[in-house]
């Protein structure tokens, strides 16, 4: 049996929810003047009536951080509104999140028992109260589990992915107020890591909030004119829409984050305020998050590089590219602020996925073709693209782990990465397309041209760039590029239903997997991975939508991560991990260009706890997230 019970407080021996208990070692609790004023005119109850019986204490010395000052307003920039969800992001308030070493620790719960990855018992913390001062208990989780996820009319397809271990769904009992118990007869090692997403599954819900909104709990009167006066269809429409625990946008859904949107509909400028029962405190007894407010503007994608030059912004790094350095730098010493160089954690900064599931069948079986994808990969010259757009500062190779994975092999970041336009046209050759037309395009098996149409978000002019140096290097190689920019859901849209020949995004969010990583984004489980958007449907819909896999490397990738998820060992898990990226070394499904190129972060020069050296991922990392936000303060206790 193996134990996951890291205490990254001063745990209690003991704890009720009359009298909260505190060992004698534990600080006196105190709190920003942002909350005394509310205390002083009885709108809160002070801060030890607030906390948890047991907070978490975090040790900001052993993290090389100094203690804060409360106070002040964050200004930061998004150029959609429905950004404002990045607040949950940043928050990373998690049931259990990775720590800066990228460790599986609790944060909103106070520990976890795993027993082989069978059985997961869930401890809350006694007293834990949701934003508006209701208990936060496994209530909140029974009525996700029975009223919503197995509810058909507020979940239709049944509860998420993740909580499935093979055809088993999990077994979930609630012995207590603070106890939440997850079983399986089978391993399903993804739990714990899932929880910890940048976008969490949120297992749990406000009951005392939502149960006003549900036919289960309000009578059907009542509950039709609260659907008539939101103007929805049913109460499940309802409900749903104002259970936004991510998109962050009904003010009124209590929250567990840092920081409690207090703005409503549409705005120019969003505001986040400290939420008052936030269960984090530094080990001195201040109460976390430091920073009080935090304001969100949202503006034109084109301007955060400005604004953020201007000093218009204390913390960005969305919306920045690593073209806007030269001119961030130039604005440092006017805008009072420095700029940070952390390397991005994706496994590719830019990749091209040619669409094995493509309608059209001629050039399906060409894109099939494994000698074609490698001859394409063949055909770029990395080194021109990574000095020409990145200074060097870029790894250039096959899309693959990075270096800080234990599963990084140089062999896979090199496998047919070099530029070898002669190995490439024999391979070409060799794929039975060796006649060419009078411009030297290769001829399709129909006599069409081999113009390979490679559609883009448009929101990223290093891409585009690339692209024109790769249009360069495929016309050696018989191949004519045709980029097409679209919006992003489009694009998105296009690639699912098939209607897109290649596309270009980053590689893998995680760059840096460990042993307790799920492998299932290297198999063809999701229709995200542009590659095969319809394999991924046939699994994510159990075979209702979509293709089943018929390529031999993609049947055996499904194999492997059937086989990581029975495993028991991390021993076995790693081999799983090997094998994989082997695979998708040897056959690119994703033409990896180049990685680890740097991501411009702006910080305010009186925004202090942010690291100097630290790595931009989405998941694992959340951003900012990963840094904890909450412990970054204004070092005169001011801002905005």
């Amino acid at each position: 049996m193996s134990r996951m019970i890291r205490s990254i407080t001063a745990l209690a021996l003991a704890a009720t929810f009359a009298l909260p208990f505190r060992a004698a070692a534990d600080p006196t609790l105190d709190e920003s003047d942002f909350t005394k004023v509310q205390v002083a005119s009885g709108a809160l109850p002070p801060v030890s009536e607030r906390a948890p019986a047991h907070p978490l204490f975090v040790d900001l010395e052993a993290k090389g951080r100094q203690f804060g000052v409360p106070g002040g307003t964050l200004s930061t920039l998004v150029a959609r509104d429905r950004d404002i969800r990045m607040m949950v992001v940043y928050g990373y308030a998690r049931l259990v999140g990775y720590n800066e070493k990228y460790e599986l620790v609790p944060d909103i719960l106070e520990s976890v028992d795993n027993e082989d990855n069978k059985v997961f018992t869930l401890h809350l913390r006694p007293g834990h109260r949701w934003s508006d001062g209701a208990p936060f208990t496994s209530e909140d989780f029974r009525y996700w589990w029975e009223d919503v996820a197995n509810n058909d009319k507020l979940s239709p397809s049944g509860a998420p992915d993740f909580l499935r271990s093979g055809d088993e769904w999990p077994t979930v009992t609630f012995p207590d107020e603070t106890t939440v118990i997850y079983a399986w007869n089978r391993p399903n090692p993804n739990f714990l890591q899932s929880l910890a997403q940048a976008r969490p599954p949120f297992i749990y819900r406000p009951a005392h909030y939502m149960k006003q909104f549900h036919a289960k709990y309000v009578a059907p009167e009542q509950l039709e004119a609260e659907v008539k006066d939101a103007r929805v269809n049913s109460w499940a429409a309802l409900h749903n829409k104002l259970d936004n625990m991510y998109n962050f946008d009904n003010p009124d859904l209590p929250t567990l984050q840092p920081w409690v949107n207090v703005s409503d509909g549409k705005k120019i400028r969003h505001e986040f305020v400290r939420n008052p029962y936030f269960h984090r405190f530094d080990s001195h007894g201040m109460q976390l998050p430091y920073i009080d407010r935090v304001e969100m503007e949202v503006v034109s994608g084109g301007l955060v590089a400005a604004k953020s030059n201007a000093g218009e912004t204390d913390l960005q790094a969305r919306g920045l590219d690593f073209r806007d350095i030269p001119i961030l730098k130039k604005g440092e010493e006017g805008g009072h602020y420095h700029t940070l160089l952390w390397p991005n954690g994706t496994a590719s900064q830019i990749a091209i996925y040619p669409n094995l599931n493509y309608s059209d069948p001629v050039w399906r079986a060409v894109l099939r073709d494994v000698n074609v994808r490698r001859a394409l990969s063949l055909g770029i010259d990395r080194d021109t693209i990574n000095r020409a757009l990145y200074f060097q500062l870029g790894k250039p190779g096959a899309m693959t782990v990075l270096p800080q994975s234990p599963f990084f092999d140089v062999a896979n970041r090199e496998a047919w990465a070099a530029y070898d336009p002669a190995q490439a046209n024999q391979l070409l050759d060799a794929a039975g397309l060796d006649k060419r037309d009078a411009n030297g395009i290769r001829l399709l098996s129909d006599g069409r041209p081999m113009e390979l149409v490679v559609e883009t978000a448009g929101e990223r002019q290093e891409v585009e760039n690339a692209l024109q140096i790769i249009t360069d290097t495929w016309k050696d190689i018989g191949v004519k590029l045709v980029m097409r920019p679209l919006d992003r859901d489009i694009l998105r849209n296009r690639i699912y239903a098939g209607t897109t020949m290649a596309g270009v995004w980053y590689g893998w969010d995680n760059g840096i997997p460990q042993a307790y990583t799920s492998p299932d984004y290297l198999a063809p489980r999701y229709q995200d991975f542009f590659a095969w958007p319809m394999w991924g449907q046939f699994y994510q819909t159990g075979g209702e939508v979509g293709e089943a896999p018929d390529m031999e490397p993609a049947i055996r990738l499904m194999d492997l991560s059937h086989e990581w998820e029975v495993a028991t060992t991390d021993e076995e898990r790693s081999k799983v991990w090997r094998e994989m990226l082997k695979i998708h070394a040897d056959n690119v499904f994703g033409i990896g260009i180049l990685a680890e190129a740097p991501q411009p972060v702006v910080v305010s020069d009186r925004l202090m706890n942010v690291p100097t050296q630290a790595t931009w991922a989405w998941d694992p990392g959340a951003h900012f997230g990963i840094q904890r936000p909450d412990e970054f303060f204004f070092k005169d206790g001011g801002g905005g």
